[in-house]
């Protein structure tokens, strides 16, 4: 499987033409957009949504994660193994929390080349490439040479910030649930809101935070968005209530 995390959106052609490379370079092997909506251009809040919703997706899945603000510049094109699962992306930070939490991850620098490469669109003409072949069975190490990544020791382990905002207008924060006691009460948007298990347990128009199906703290509204009544974006700080 192939699984794509990006924030190069669903209008437009890049989302389309990955896809392409994929089917075309790993014919057969299943394709799924997992985000074309991560955090615009921002590896940090992105790397915590990454390591939440990657944990899912079994070993042997070949991530194509691509939020590249500097893309064609000097920033390294990597492949991470961790915890069975193979990513591949650029070295910006992106995957800071999958090694951060993985036993004993592999990185290595992408310096396999394609005959075409466009200095603006790796997505679809280096990392596409790469994750067909490794999704066909070719071993990282025909493709990579090992290699220390960039890493951000100062990026905390549980990040108390919005990440995402999805469809429905609900907050997604990187603090994992373990982070916060279920007791606590949240300060988001100026606001303290209290905990619940569901939505179901608070009245229509009421915000409260739980934690979501992928492990994360998720701030939300019975029947409204949380984004628009509590003013929250990517982001936005969110803090324990005193």
């Amino acid at each position: 499987m192939i699984v794509l995390f990006t924030d190069f959106g669903l209008a437009g052609p890049y989302s389309g033409q990955v896809e392409a490379v994929l089917h075309q370079a790993a014919p057969g092997v299943p394709v799924v957009s997992l985000f074309a909506d991560a955090p615009t251009g921002q590896p940090k809040p992105a790397a915590y949504l990454l390591a939440a919703y990657a944990t899912w997706f079994p070993a042997g899945t070949v991530l194509v994660c691509v939020v590249d603000p500097g893309v064609g510049s000097a920033r390294r094109a990597l492949i991470v193994e961790a915890d069975g699962r193979c990513y591949v992306g650029p070295d910006n930070g992106l995957f800071e929390l999958v090694l951060r939490r993985s036993a004993a991850p592999r990185c290595r620098e992408i310096i396999w080349r394609p005959p075409l490469l466009s200095a603006s669109f790796h997505g679809r003409d280096l990392f596409a490439p790469v994750a067909a072949r490794l999704a066909r069975g070719e071993l990282a190490t025909a493709l990579a040479a090992p290699v220390a990544p960039l890493r951000h020791a100062d990026w905390p382990d549980d990040l108390p910030e919005i990440v995402y905002v999805d469809h429905y207008g609900n907050a997604l924060t990187g603090l994992r649930g373990q982070a916060l006691p279920k007791t606590a009460g949240l300060v988001a948007g100026g606001r303290a809101i209290g905990q619940a298990a569901t939505f179901s347990a608070v009245r229509p128009g009421e915000a409260f935070w739980y934690v979501n199906s992928n492990g994360l703290i998720e701030i939300a509204v019975n029947g409204g968005r949380a984004d628009r009544a509590l003013g929250l974006g990517i982001g936005s700080e969110v803090s324990p209530a005193r």
